[in-house]
């Protein structure tokens, strides 16, 4: 068995989904692919992968040992490429999980200027919410909004997460304009549906710092139909810059409680990946981009 041819045909049976697809990618057909990967088990002495007629998984075995091995290959990789010098241009498939709402408004209009700068890059967008498995996914960048766990992912911050409370004008015209905290616990206010019981936001002020339940008549797992529905006068929302900056600049949606700071320290735009992702032109190159797009202080804090 040739180790390393069968390494790799594993780590990209790994990364492209099935025998198949990693068989066209390498230039072999997929019999050979297949045998090499069977022999790298036999030789291991444990199944790595789990294999269905319509899918291929990684086992808790091969989850370990794809960790190692991508990390093993990505750096012969780019020890090749200083040699040979051609690491000046990124390429290959690169896979990223994106937020809906946040990929939506602020990557997906700045697609085609990364395409155009990294052509030789073959990119793969997963739109989702849900916090994805790196290795089970494929993934080799996810963008996170929030306050990050801990965990062994390499996190770089590609913006800050600012949040502010805000409401139509129509709204604080009919119901009055809260001047604390404590005000909104009497206040249509608009939140998620994430988990049960009550909704609590938090703030820090000028008399310290304060936690409010607040409730209204609207809750949704989405941040967009929030937004709406307060333009629209249903209520008060807590939402980031990002979301309704421009809302506010132009007079939809007007902020209020500019005294206190929501969620102080706690959030922020981070791109995570893999330690095993560290010093991939790709990834750092996708990064890169997006932190140079969105400026700082981000384009979305600066309107107006």
């Amino acid at each position: 068995m040739d180790f390393f041819a069968a390494l790799k045909s594993f780590v990209m049976v790994v990364e492209y989904g099935g025998f198949a697809k990693a068989a066209r990618r390498i230039g072999l057909a997929t019999s050979s692919v297949t045998r090499q990967v069977n022999a790298l088990e036999g030789d291991l002495g444990t199944q790595l992968l789990n294999r269905s007629t319509r899918s291929v998984t990684l086992t808790d075995a091969g989850e370990r040992y794809y960790e190692q091995a991508s990390r093993i290959l990505g750096d012969l990789d780019e020890a090749n490429r200083n040699i040979s010098g051609a690491d000046s241009l990124p390429r290959g498939l690169l896979r990223v999980s994106l937020p809906v709402a946040f990929g939506r408004l602020h990557v997906a209009p700045a697609i085609s200027a990364f395409l155009a700068a990294c052509p030789a890059i073959e990119l793969d967008l997963l739109m989702t919410d849900t916090v994805v498995n790196l290795v089970e996914e494929r993934i080799d960048i996810a963008i996170r909004i929030g306050r990050l766990e801990s965990s062994s992912l390499i996190a770089r911050k590609i913006a800050p997460d600012l949040r502010v409370v805000c409401a139509s004008a129509d709204y604080l015209e009919k119901y009055g304009e809260p001047h604390t905290p404590g005000d909104l616990a009497r206040h249509a206010c608009l939140s998620f549906s994430y988990g049960t019981g009550k909704w609590h936001w938090r703030f820090v002020g000028p008399s310290g710092e304060e936690e409010v339940a607040v409730g209204g008549a609207l809750r949704a797992n989405n941040s967009e139909m929030l937004r709406e529905a307060a333009i629209g006068g249903s209520g008060i929302i807590l939402m980031p810059t990002w979301l309704v900056g421009q809302d506010l600049h132009e007079g939809r949606l007007r902020a209020i409680l500019t005294d206190w700071d929501a969620r102080p320290g706690e959030s922020a735009i981070h791109a995570v990946y893999l330690p095993n992702r560290r010093g991939s032109r790709k990834v750092q190159a996708f990064i890169d981009f997006l932190k140079l797009r969105f400026g700082s202080p981000p384009y979305w804090d600066r309107i107006g």
